[in-house]
């Protein structure tokens, strides 16, 4: 048995354990990716807290850099905040102990902290430390740079370098993920990329995110990625879609995603099928289900419906 078919066998061996358990379940905590509300947590982090728990948010998702990300990174991040409006980020001027005081005053926990490749790579071990500060169970990359994602070939070196990450992370006493943007999803020589890259990497070292929003746009279909991929699946961000719309290209780019913000709105007022996705990732194994709107406006009724939705179902 090769590698690749070892890592196929061990999921679906795994997957089995879940077919029977959970489908329909409620969703009894619902979480928010601090990216949705940036400009708040950057004026006032514990007031921001206070105002995320009282919509019904239990758990949060933090964004880097923080005050070890590589340089490198923390450098390309100072150079898209002029264009984003606002440049906080990380733990917002505070401490990793004062930030997870302040979360255990407003009763949210953090499951999950955002953070880039270069550091993930390189920086084990002060995204651990502070990662069980907060009580993190996964370090998550957001993105692939585009730099890496250019051929099937950098998708194949890539799911080596997850394994080698999740190796890293398993060590430290964390979790790897890799939550999926829109790219990936358009064959490339036949072969799906993303599909490269949960075939090649080791189960119990690799762990996803999926963005609801990203893979309907890419054109996949969350449900079906859900069930095929049981249980590599252990977040999801949540947000729903006004109407079907596609990337006018492979997704691969920032200016593409930006065309579809106009068309985000909050979870069960769009065309999603929230209710399917919901009950296959419960019977596929999702552990959080975070709201993610993008700098959204109005956020006391955006946000707030969105919870409502999710807890209600």
């Amino acid at each position: 048995m090769n590698r690749r078919q070892f890592f196929l066998a061990a999921s679906a061996a795994s997957a089995l354990r879940f077919e029977v358990a959970g489908a329909g379940a409620n969703v009894k905590k619902v979480g928010v990716q601090f990216f949705s509300v940036p400009k708040l947590l950057e004026q006032d982090f514990g007031k921001t807290l206070a105002f995320l728990a009282g919509l019904g948010y239990s758990e949060v998702e933090f964004y880097g850099p923080y005050p070890f990300t590589a340089p490198e990174s923390t450098a390309e991040w100072n150079k898209v905040t002029p264009q984003l409006g606002f440049s906080g980020s990380g733990f917002f001027g505070l401490t990793a102990q004062k930030a997870r005081s302040l979360l255990n005053e407003h009763s949210l926990t953090a499951p999950s902290m955002h953070t880039d490749l270069l550091t993930l790579r390189s920086g084990m071990g002060p995204l651990s430390d502070a990662a069980h500060v907060l009580g993190a169970t996964y370090v998550t990359l957001p993105a692939i740079p585009e730099k890496y994602r250019k051929t099937l070939d950098d998708y194949k070196r890539l799911a080596d370098d997850f394994n080698s990450i999740g190796e890293q992370a398993k060590g430290h006493g964390v979790k790897f993920a890799y939550h999926n943007h829109g790219y990936g999803l358009t064959p490339m020589q036949g072969q799906v990329p993303l599909k490269l890259i949960l075939q090649g990497t080791d189960p119990r070292l690799v762990f996803f995110e999926m963005d609801i929003y990203w893979t309907t746009a890419g054109g996949a279909d969350p449900v079906a990625m859900l069930k095929e991929y049981a249980p590599r699946y252990k977040m999801l961000h949540m947000k729903d879609m006004k109407e079907h719309k596609r990337f006018r290209g492979d997704g691969g780019d920032p200016g593409q995603w930006m065309e579809l913000f106009p068309y985000m709105t909050s979870v069960g007022d769009g065309v999603l099928d929230i209710k399917a996705i919901v009950a296959q990732a419960h019977v596929s194994g999702v552990e959080h289900f975070f709201v993610e709107q993008d700098m959204v406006g109005s956020p006391d009724v955006a946000l707030k419906r969105s919870a409502d939705y999710l807890l209600k179902l």
